[in-house]
């Protein structure tokens, strides 16, 4: 008969799975188009629809096929095309009677629980299970609708893209001074590309933003800015902006001083040139730093969820710690952030809040700068003549 009697060691084997902290997906891009001839059950007025290349999707060459050749929609996605497979979020609006109205549709706005123009951004997720983090309105931008997209770009911890509205620099910096929002970068002046036929014709620069943006979170990271890449399929920019490298006072500094990203030619590739947004606070200038404490918010809180309704005992709350900890080091590995930590501080944590089921967990970051001014101090010697004779000898 078979004993349970064991005088020894018994090793059972299991399979378990460490918890890990993802980062959130940054390269999703959400625009807000007018199409008049547009497929009207491929893109329904103010509903948001997904372009994306996973089976059950329109894809990208569908939907180009269907968004008709009239309005902004059009030039928006083959701009996006031209640069990036990613997906992208469109949320179709009929133009008004005149300016205004088209403004009006493109804010939208929200009744009986149903949103429309821009606010249906808002409800993206919930419909299509992505959340845009790349907004923009390209060809529709006015101070207006600008200042209403910075708000959604806020709101979903996003960045928005628009062109600034001018024709001089004077003009154009207050046109900038209008706007202080972290979440905007304004852009000037619009592309220039090929068409099908072969003819040059206008392309909305922050419609090659928005793909750009997702092009570099793909290929190099969510924390390198737009600036200084070369962007594919533009041919030209619709306004004259001098630009060299070395003069603080060609227009290209100057909008930039303004902080107002520009295009320029570099080494024969045009490239955005600029990395500051609209903020006022000196911690978000930089559209890096913004874009990082998006990425890190929504990262540490999306990892975070298994640990909600669990038992409030010190493990679970070492247990977070722990794993922020860990995600931290990851990203400063990957060079996405300079360093982070977080920590358990008793004094945020009393007995009457760990009583009502709060815990209090702060953590701390540095987002990674962009070199934006590199210094090189350059001198004349004649110091490299003294073997002169010498080497002039031994020849």
């Amino acid at each position: 008969m078979a004993t349970a009697f064991h005088h020894g060691i018994t090793v059972t084997e299991s399979k378990t799975t460490s918890r890990i902290i993802a980062t959130i997906a940054t390269a999703c891009i959400g625009l807000v188009v007018t199409a008049p001839a547009a497929d009207a059950a491929a893109f329904p007025l103010d509903k948001p629809v997904l372009i994306d290349e996973t089976p059950g999707h329109i894809d990208m060459t569908t939907a180009l096929a269907k968004i008709g050749a009239t309005g902004t929609g059009r030039t928006a996605l083959e701009a996006i095309a031209s640069k990036v497979r990613t997906p992208v979020i469109v949320v179709r609006v009929a133009p008004g009677a005149d300016a205004a109205g088209t403004a009006a549709a493109v804010i939208g706005a929200t009744n009986a629980g149903v949103r429309t123009g821009m606010q249906a951004l808002l409800a993206a997720e919930a419909q299509t299970g992505i959340r845009p983090r790349i907004l923009a309105t390209p060809g529709l931008e006015s101070v207006t609708v600008t200042n209403a997209l910075a708000v959604i770009a806020g709101k979903l911890r996003s960045m928005a893209y628009a062109r600034a509205l001018g024709t001089d620099l004077a003009t154009l910096a207050t046109y900038r001074g209008g706007f202080d929002s972290r979440e905007l970068m304004l852009l000037y002046p619009d592309m220039k590309v090929t068409d099908a036929t072969g003819a040059v014709v206008p392309s909305f620069a922050a419609a090659h933003a928005a793909g750009m943006r997702a092009l570099i979170d793909q290929t190099q990271g969510w924390h390198k800015t737009l600036s200084n890449v070369a962007i594919p399929g533009v041919i030209g920019i619709t306004a004259d902006v001098p630009f060299d490298l070395q003069d603080p006072d060609a227009d290209a500094n100057r909008l930039n001083a303004d902080e107002i990203t520009t295009i320029v030619r570099l080494a024969g590739e045009l490239r955005f040139w600029g990395s500051r947004t609209c903020a006022t606070d000196a911690d978000f200038y930089f559209e890096s730093a913004t874009r990082t404490a998006h990425v890190v918010a929504d990262t540490i809180a999306a990892g975070l969820i298994w640990a909600i309704d669990k038992p409030l005992t010190p493990s679970l709350a070492q247990d977070i710690v722990a794993l922020c900890n860990a995600k931290f080091r990851a990203m400063t590995h990957a060079g996405e952030i300079l360093g982070a930590e977080a920590w358990f501080d008793p004094t945020r944590n009393p007995v009457s809040e760990l009583k009502a089921g709060k815990l209090a967990i702060r953590y701390k970051y540095t987002p990674v700068p962009p070199l934006e001014h590199l210094h090189l101090s350059q001198e004349v010697t004649d110091e490299f003549l003294a073997n002169f004779a010498t080497l002039a000898a031994a020849a």
